[in-house]
């Protein structure tokens, strides 16, 4: 099985266990040493008014809905939305004059998506079936990209954030939350089709990340850290949670 199968496996399985009313595993795999990886990221404000579904197929490492700060009349695009937390959180932000896009690869959590949009009666939301190498919008069509512990999980991040480029209009925001390494990992993690799956072996060293937006065209680049992981083994502190912004 290839990474993108792998993927796409594991997410399935998030979404029909969320659709049951259950949480699944969460992004690395352990419950007991990745609780801090997707744990208090949204306030009970913002989760009380969404189906629990949603919040159940949460498998993100930050909250990009509010670091994004956005704004009424925007158009937003989540990149890997998974069950839509952060797609139904942006179209509320940015109220009926804006919209929020949420494109994903596996239909399981599309159609939990989907689903989660019915029952919290938000209007101005699509949800739109595609991988985040080939985004099916046109170019300059949003205003802000976000994504939570998604592009870590691409293959060709070069392609994603030409591609995100490409979408963005003029003066566009990306304000994104991602697994980022803090140092070299050993070669059987990244050699593990698993560990790539679960936010570890894909996660691009910081300034590696700062390069590639930059080749990609982005300015005003930058790198903030929310959270460094603590395992008792080889990975202690070599990742850590960040928002990821630049601008076109």
């Amino acid at each position: 099985m290839n990474i993108q199968d792998t993927i796409k496996a594991k997410y399935g399985d998030v979404a029909t266990t969320a659709a049951r009313g259950a949480k699944a595993s969460c992004c690395c795999g352990d419950d007991t040493s990745c609780n801090p990886v997707t744990s208090d990221l949204y306030s009970n404000g913002e989760v009380s008014a969404l189906p629990l579904e949603a919040v159940l197929a949460s498998q993100g490492c930050g909250n990009p809905t509010a670091l994004a700060e956005l704004k009424p009349g925007e158009i937003v695009l989540d990149l890997g939305s998974g069950g839509g937390i952060d797609v139904l959180l942006s179209a509320r932000r940015v109220g009926p004059a804006g919209k929020a896009y949420g494109l994903d690869m596996t239909d399981e959590m599309l159609a939990l998506a989907r689903e989660n949009q019915r029952r919290a009666g938000v209007e101005n939301v699509e949800f739109l079936r595609g991988e985040i190498e080939n985004i099916p919008l046109p170019d300059g069509s949003v205003d802000v990209v976000i994504s939570n512990c998604v592009i870590n999980l691409s293959a060709d991040k070069r392609r994603v954030l030409a591609e995100t480029f490409r979408v963005l209009k003029p003066g566009g925001r990306f304000a994104v939350s991602d697994i980022v390494r803090r140092r070299a990992l050993p070669e059987s993690v990244l050699r593990d089709a698993e560990m790539w799956a679960g936010c570890v072996s894909g996660a691009l060293e910081e300034n590696e990340y700062r390069g590639l937006l930059a080749e990609a065209g982005f300015r005003e680049v930058g790198v903030e850290p929310t959270r460094i992981y603590h395992t008792d083994d080889e990975l202690d502190g070599a990742l850590m949670s960040a928002f990821v912004r630049a601008t076109k």
